[in-house]
């Protein structure tokens, strides 16, 4: 857990405006953090019987059991699953070489997976960016639990921002971490506060760009909540309140019923003190014997009561996992619960899956603007210039996605095959490559091998033309003197 503790006021260098809206900054972040820190304990599945017990069934003994739950996970993961970042095109659709090597070399694509899950998880997360020698561009992302924005209405972007880059152990607290390098992104400027021996040093780094280096990735957002909303809102983490509840009761009820109750009847004071002092050797034996209480003659009887039924508790579950379903666009399969809603043919799963497919398609728009911006920014840093400052060949820069519906390779390769028959030259295209079920990695390696084949072929081609030549010569050396003597005489 990640508290502030700063007093703004003590920060120097700043002006009024910039310390205002720093404090302010402040103020998002710790009235978000709570929030914040609930959607990241449903995601990892920490529930306790105590945020779920109605007091009614589960008794207050067990009340720090905790339930595993993957519910919260699937919602954010299968999404971010369908969300497949592939790089930046040109406006030929090829590769942009200066902007490849800055996503190579901050590992954008895998960054931007584990960017994506935060995304859907608060509901958005920021890009930073600054110079840096090596890179030219270092690209960062943080969390809502490491970062907060002001939205600007009037300009459609983040007004101001900062992010922790770095924070320590507090001393005087366990499981508490201080900030002790944060970063402050405003129109102008990075302002970099370092704190050592708390003592907070403030050092500006002066920029082109015209507007905060700090760019959000933003799910559903609205008119009201411009940084987004998540996918663990408050519906879907009642269902898992449900879920945790039901299964709390169905496994204490398959307790009860591998372990139904019975009794006795008729029996003496001392039979009774060791059926009492020695319950589960009496019920694990395979005889129970016992003799005619002497003292009213009756003969002990022995009984048992029904065993509980799991049945209500299954039945609930199939329940809430269709409204989990209709509530985050999953299929019931997501949730591993299997009833009469789960598909039986491939056009069936494939039909259950169109909501999430558009909303993964939704959720790829969102973003493609989003990294458009961050990719033109990222250049104009390697180049030391403003956005306004690219030539229009680097504006035209477009993200590129993998389909979201995920078709198996057979139904590509089949779409592929039509299209080159239909199209001329698409067969030797890398998007037909790429439909077939060829990786980057196997592309390059086809094409070099292609290449070397007809370099080979090339050669061999040229070698037998000359063997053929000196093959004519020696067959009929006349007339290669005729031609010889012709020659010399013109």
């Amino acid at each position: 857990m990640t508290e502030l503790l700063i007093d703004v006021d003590r920060l120097e260098d700043l002006s009024n405006l910039e310390r205002e809206k720093l404090r302010e900054l402040f103020n998002v972040y710790e009235y978000h953090r709570s929030k914040n820190e609930l959607k990241n304990k449903y995601y990892e599945g920490h529930i306790s019987l105590a945020e779920v017990n109605l007091g009614i069934a589960l008794p207050q003994t067990l009340r720090g059991l905790e339930i595993g739950c993957s519910w919260g996970a699937k919602t954010v993961d299968v999404l971010a699953a369908r969300s497949m970042f592939d790089g930046f095109v040109d406006m030929n659709g090829g590769e942009v070489g200066e902007l490849a090597e800055i996503v190579e070399d901050n590992r954008f694509l895998s960054e931007y997976m584990k960017a994506c899950r935060d995304e859907l998880k608060y509901g958005s997360t920021f890009a930073t960016l600054s110079r840096d020698r090596s890179k030219k561009c270092k690209i960062r992302f943080h969390s809502p639990q490491s970062a907060a924005a002001l939205w600007n209405g009037e300009l459609g972007r983040v007004d101001c921002g900062f992010a922790i880059i770095d924070s320590t152990p507090d001393e005087s607290m366990e499981m508490l971490w201080r900030p002790s390098l944060i970063n402050y992104y405003t129109d102008n400027d990075i302002i970099v506060f370092q704190r050592i021996d708390e003592e907070w040093t403030t050092i500006r780094y002066p920029h082109q760009m015209g507007r905060p280096l700090m760019e959000p990735l933003i799910w559903n957002a609205t008119s009201d909540k411009p940084f987004g909303r998540s996918r663990i809102k408050e519906p879907v983490r009642r269902l898992i309140q449900g879920y945790v509840r039901t299964i709390a009761n169905a496994t204490i009820g398959l307790e009860f019923a591998t372990s139904p109750q019975k009794y006795l009847l008729g029996i003496t004071d001392e039979q009774y003190d060791v059926v009492i002092n020695q319950k589960f050797k009496q019920y694990v034996g395979s005889i129970l014997a016992s003799t005619t209480n002497p003292e009213t003659g009756e003969k002990p009887v022995f009984g048992q009561l029904p065993q509980g039924n799991i049945s209500p508790h299954v039945e609930m579950i199939r329940v809430l996992a269709t409204q989990f379903s209709a509530a985050t666009g999953l299929t019931v399969s997501d949730t591993g619960v299997v009833n009469d809603a789960n598909p039986t043919s491939s056009d069936a799963i494939l039909a259950q899956t169109q909501t999430l497919v558009a909303m993964a398609e939704q959720l790829n728009a969102g973003n493609g603007n989003s990294l458009k911006t961050i990719g033109l920014m990222a250049m104009a840093i390697a180049n030391n210039t403003s956005v306004e400052g690219l030539s229009d060949e680097q504006k035209n820069i477009i993200p590129h996605f993998k389909n979201p519906a995920m078709p198996s390779v057979a139904v590509t390769a089949d779409a592929a095959i039509k299209i080159a028959s239909a199209r001329e030259n698409f067969a030797s295209t890398d998007t037909f490559l790429e439909m077939i079920g060829f990786d980057q990695a196997d592309i390059r390696r086809i094409k070099a091998q292609e290449q070397r084949a007809r370099g080979q072929m090339l050669l061999l081609e040229m070698t037998g033309v000359e063997e053929s030549g000196q093959n004519q010569e020696e067959q009929n050396p006349a007339a290669a003197e005729v031609t010889s003597d012709e020659d010399i005489t013109e």
